[in-house]
């Protein structure tokens, strides 16, 4: 990647819906160039998909909670992983460090929602020893933006 890919992915996060004429303007390249660019970075799994950022109250998940779950053995990994593949409410997961081992972002529509993914859908599989649910009172900020380290991208530029 270099800085021309840089403002690309800058431009791309700042407005997807951007128009190729408009988004070869703002990096300095031509239509053509900018889209070529833009391919290579979907090809290379750079970009991985191009979304929309809902208001999630509006579309009815007006609960938003993260959920701590711990196993009892790595063999259970592989049907949990698929489970939360599997169930649309589940924004996000991550494995991670410490006490528990996956975190997860859930969208409901209510707490009787959520009681039904965690206690019916994720305790429903062999080898959860425990869940740790945080329900969000509010949120300030969510955004798909993501900070690019620029300078590791320069430097191989030679810039």
């Amino acid at each position: 990647m270099n800085s021309y890919d840089l403002k690309i992915i800058e431009c791309l996060m700042a407005n997807s819906r951007i128009k190729w004429a408009d988004l070869a303007k703002e990096v300095g390249l031509s239509a053509p160039a900018t889209a070529e660019r833009v391919n290579r970075l979907i090809q290379q799994g750079v970009i991985k998909n191009f979304s929309v950022l809902l208001d999630s109250e509006k579309v009815g998940s007006e609960l938003t909670a993260f959920v701590a779950v711990s196993l009892e053995h790595p063999k259970n990994r592989g049907p949990f992983l698929e489970l939360v593949n599997k169930l649309e409410e589940v924004q996000e997961c991550h494995h991670i460090a410490g006490e528990d081992d996956y975190l997860l972002k859930i969208r409901s529509r209510n707490t009787k929602d959520l009681d039904r993914v965690i206690s019916h859908e994720i305790k429903g599989l062999k080898g959860i020893i425990r869940t740790k649910t945080t329900i969000v009172m509010d949120t300030t900020k969510e955004t798909f933006r993501m900070p690019l380290q620029k300078h590791k991208f320069l430097i191989e530029e030679g810039e």
